[in-house]
């Protein structure tokens, strides 16, 4: 996988993770520590996909 491939299939994760952080963000009974999770998550993929456009 090309490096630019691999940046759009990041870019991809980061988008839907943003849109699972919304909806949960949403709900009444939304916890806070399954947000938490997915925001951690979402910014180890923006480090990557920093890391890979660096190069």
């Amino acid at each position: 996988m090309s490096a630019a491939a691999h940046v759009r299939e990041l870019e991809n994760k980061h988008a839907k993770l943003d849109d699972k952080i919304r909806t949960e963000s949403k709900h009444p009974a939304a916890d806070p520590a399954q947000i938490a999770t997915l925001k951690k998550q979402k910014l180890m993929i923006k480090d990557q996909i920093n890391a890979l456009s660096d190069n």
